[in-house]
């Protein structure tokens, strides 16, 4: 984790809460760590998933990513059942891949207060205000420019980074339909990161596609830098190859766009109409395309495809109807 005081690493693994928050490899003083401790309440206020024990044998229910945030700040003590008697349910702002992040927000004696978290370079934009030594200060160009270096950092080690990021506000001036007005002037509490290693058999499934005259492309909503190291690790991304981001597909034309896509394994940061325009880009080549994909944001390119995958467990209902298998 990234606060304004530090760079905390947080030792264990899974999902059992057993493990200690380091700073420069001494283990921190958690009651004199307001802004981590800040940090990871947010983490835990804007989450759906619940951390369950049976028998010694600890496991999420709910998203696994979020799963992580809970475990994480249950080892520093912070209970999500308890955190919510204090700030109570009040609405949600669901993530959609266009924002790039979600918010929850929570009712207290002294009024609302918004929990945010999403990707770190759109979430960053929406800050004006950093948390330091439990204190508010007014966001500066150094800060931003410290938590971009320290996301990089997390980035380019392949790991997924959250930014966080809260707001108090009063009861009569929310409104739900207006996720901007909410998502602005947010208090930038700290990133978290954490590795998401592809699966062994992964390696091995890529290699036999090379053989089998079949490339693979990866089209994520997960940071360039995160995706590229993913990419080399599974051994797609050579030398020659680049990757291109949704805000970098936004400023190169589809006919561009088919001069270079035969050069270009990996697309980050993406909305669903990139993934559109780059099945689109393969299929003009006359190449047979295969699309995967679970979430409804996933269904027009898994629509246009010559072959839409649909994934059998956790795919959504309207991917599935669309796919071909």
């Amino acid at each position: 984790l990234y606060t304004a005081s530090g760079l905390y690493e947080v030792t264990g693994i899974g999902y059992a809460p057993n493990g200690d928050y380091l700073i420069n490899k001494e283990k921190a003083k958690l009651q004199n760590s307001p802004d981590l401790t800040r940090a990871l309440a947010c983490a835990v206020l804007c989450n759906g998933a619940e951390l369950t024990e049976k028998e010694g044998i600890f496991s999420i229910i709910g998203d696994p990513t979020e799963g992580a945030l809970v475990t994480a700040a249950a080892k520093a003590g912070l209970s999500k059942t308890d955190l919510e008697k204090d700030f109570v349910f009040f609405d949600e702002i669901p993530f959609d891949s266009e924002r790039k992040k979600m918010t929850v927000v929570r009712k207290t004696t002294r009024g609302l207060v918004a929990f945010t978290k999403g990707a770190p370079d759109i979430l960053i934009e929406d800050c004006t205000a950093i948390e330091k030594d439990g204190k508010i200060y007014p966001m500066t160009e150094a800060d931003r420019a410290d938590i971009s270096m320290a996301n990089d950092r997390f980035s380019s080690c392949a790991m997924r980074v959250l930014a966080l990021a809260s707001k108090e506000m009063k009861e009569g001036s929310y409104d739900p339909d207006n996720p901007e007005g909410v998502e602005t002037n947010l208090v930038f509490l700290g990133l978290i990161a954490m590795i998401d290693p592809p699966r062994e058999e992964v390696k091995a499934a890529i290699k036999e596609c090379k053989t089998a005259g079949i490339r693979a492309v990866m089209i994520t909503g997960d940071h360039k830098n995160t995706a590229v190291a993913i990419a080399r690790e599974l051994g797609f991304f050579g030398e020659d190859s680049k990757a291109l981001s949704g805000e970098e597909l936004d400023k190169i034309d589809d006919e561009a766009l088919y001069g270079i896509v035969d050069r270009i394994p990996v697309y980050a940061r993406v909305s669903p109409e990139h993934k559109l325009r780059v099945v689109r880009a393969w299929r003009k080549r006359k190449d047979v395309v295969a699309m995967t994909g679970d979430g409804v944001n996933d269904a027009p390119a898994v629509k246009e495809a010559d072959i839409g995958v649909a994934m059998g467990i956790t795919g959504t209902d309207v991917t599935k109807e669309v796919s071909d298998m």
